[in-house]
């Protein structure tokens, strides 16, 4: 096992998979009572108005704009890549989004559609959403994302490898397919939902940095729960801890059932509380959504003309 340069301890951690295990199991318990209790104090926090408006266009500024159906088309693609372009056509203020997420195939298509402006092209890959084949198949699909232009790669996972505490094998793949992305940015999808408990989401989100991962993520939203406060909390003290042992800056992805502007600014009231304020920005912190966007949009709306704005007003995916 190697990794980039690590301090002694996380060194020392990642010489075997004894080291690993013992590491991993050694990491301090998650006090469930504790974490769902905190999740929700602070998600009943207000915000005055002013500040409100600034969540709603940090929120659009961090969301992966996202459709991963086997339905999609290029046509589909071309719309989105439009609407990440310009979210909100006649508010040209309006942020761009961070990034776009399709198939490994469909990702010449979004990066044509983006083209110029500074907006990524994420991909899923590593037999999304399960994660269940061979290994060669799985950097096969990293391959064509990132040969095709895809700026950021979504791995998932083996979550049965991990359930079975084959973590030095999790660990030796999520560093295969980091270095099979290049300079592509990796995001490591734990599927928290399949993880049952809040000590394996820690364990999974400290593997995943241990083996280089620049995002960890919670869900591919295709299994329930996908996100959720409590976990996303787990994961946000995960990055905070890894940056005071190490001094680098990862980020983190909550994806899945985050819908309404309420939930995003909930998990923006998380991150500055949980992490720090230095999280508050699309390098370290994204949103996976769909369907998300088109009410931040409208509560954009409202913010500024002092109405609410029905859903004619903005394009519906």
């Amino acid at each position: 096992m190697s990794a980039p340069t690590l301090p002694a301890a996380l060194a020392d951690a990642i010489r075997d998979d004894a080291s690993l295990r013992r590491f991993l199991h050694g990491l301090p318990g998650v006090d469930q009572v504790g974490v769902e209790a905190r999740a929700t104090a602070l998600a009943t926090r207000s915000i005055k108005k002013s500040s409100k408006l600034w969540a709603i266009d940090t929120a659009i500024s961090m969301v992966d704009l996202t459709t991963l159906e086997g339905a999609d088309t290029h046509g589909k693609v071309r719309a989105l890549t439009a609407k990440a372009r310009r979210p909100d056509p006649e508010r040209p203020d309006t942020p761009q989004v961070a990034a776009v997420c399709v198939y490994p195939d469909l990702v010449a298509t979004a990066v044509d559609g983006l083209k110029g402006t500074g907006i990524g092209v994420a991909s899923v890959a590593t037999a999304f959403p399960s994660g269940r084949s061979s290994r060669q198949v799985k950097l096969a699909d990293v391959a064509l994302a990132v040969e095709s232009g895809a700026t950021e790669v979504d791995m998932v996972i083996d979550r049965g490898a991990f359930l079975e505490g084959r973590y030095g094998e999790v660990f030796e793949e999520i560093q295969a397919i980091k270095a099979a992305c290049g300079n592509a940015h990796l995001k490591v999808i734990l599927e928290t939902g399949e993880l049952v408990t809040y000590d394996n989401v820690r364990r999974a989100s400290w593997l995943a940095l241990l083996a280089g991962g620049d995002f960890i993520k919670t869900s591919t939203g295709k299994v329930s729960p996908a996100a959720t406060l409590p976990v996303t909390h787990v994961m946000l003290q995960a990055v905070r801890d890894w940056f005071t042992t190490t001094g680098e800056l990862r980020g983190v992805k909550p994806a899945g059932g985050i819908r309404t502007t309420k939930d995003a600014i909930k998990y923006l009231v998380a991150v500055h509380e949980v992490a720090g304020e230095q999280w508050l920005t699309p390098d370290l912190f994204r949103f996976g959504a769909s369907s998300l966007l088109n009410d931040l949009l409208l509560q954009r709306r409202t913010q500024h003309d002092g109405h609410y704005s029905g859903p004619d007003y903005v394009a519906v995916d």
